[in-house]
């Protein structure tokens, strides 16, 4: 086996404190990079991230970073 879920779900833990240290977002590329892993990984991740409740938000470069909400509550 190439991996485990145990190192999946590090990884992606991995991503929300980087994403979280880039408020300005990152590149594919520099993701992978940060995180030494293939990009198809990354983009197998950002499916992975959404399905448990991430929030992202891409912009017009593709560099992605976590969502932000505009507006307060009430």
């Amino acid at each position: 086996m190439f991996g485990s879920k145990q190192g999946k779900q590090q990884r992606l833990e991995q991503w929300v404190d980087l994403l979280q240290n880039h408020p300005t977002g990152l590149s594919p590329s520099e993701i992978a990079r940060q995180l030494r892993v293939p990009r198809s990984t990354v983009h197998r991740d950002l499916i992975a991230l959404e399905k448990r409740g991430v929030l992202l938000a891409e912009d017009s470069r593709g560099r992605i970073s976590l969502f932000k909400r505009l507006f307060g509550r009430g």
